[in-house]
């Protein structure tokens, strides 16, 4: 250890070239995917990757409907985001909020018809969109490693761990 540097002085251990280049493809994957979605979803259905993602989270509950503070964790987005996202799909008709009887001061957000309507339009071309962009540029190995690799970085970053 140079005699300049203390002992609790943290040593930083720079990229090496390799994962610096896949470190900045990762980064522009990451704001070019959803941006591109987001764009082909908007001209094929009028919904937005964000109503999308609310949507299907939706969908995916029992009964259609998810307490407020579920569907922010589920998606990762602060309260006042949420709120002010879900207070537009409720003026389009796609969502409602219903308060809890057990909870004042809790709300569920629940799929209205026309929500589900169009998810159900909107999901085959998005799908579709997905596999062209994702899964048809990768090798069925590929696929599977990006599935790997994806699953180790997000147990890293699971608040739980």
């Amino acid at each position: 250890m140079p005699e300049d540097q203390s002992s609790d002085e943290l040593v930083t251990e720079w990229l090496t070239p390799e994962q610096e280049h896949t470190w900045r493809d990762l980064l522009l994957l990451t704001a070019r995917l959803p941006a591109r979605l987001n764009r082909d979803l908007l001209a094929g259905s009028g919904l937005s990757l964000a109503d999308y993602d609310v949507l299907v989270r939706l969908t995916d509950a029992a009964d259609g409907r998810l307490r407020v503070f579920e569907l922010a964790q589920d998606l990762q987005w602060e309260q006042s985001r949420l709120s002010h996202h879900l207070g537009r799909m409720v003026k389009r008709g796609l969502v409602v909020r219903e308060e809890c009887e057990t909870d004042g001061r809790g709300a569920f957000v629940v799929l209205a018809e026309p929500g589900r309507a169009a998810i159900t339009g909107a999901a085959p071309a998005h799908v579709e969109a997905v596999r062209r962009l994702v899964f048809d540029a990768l090798s069925p190995q590929q696929a599977v490693d990006l599935g790997t690799a994806a699953a180790r970085v997000l147990d890293r970053l699971d608040p739980s761990g």
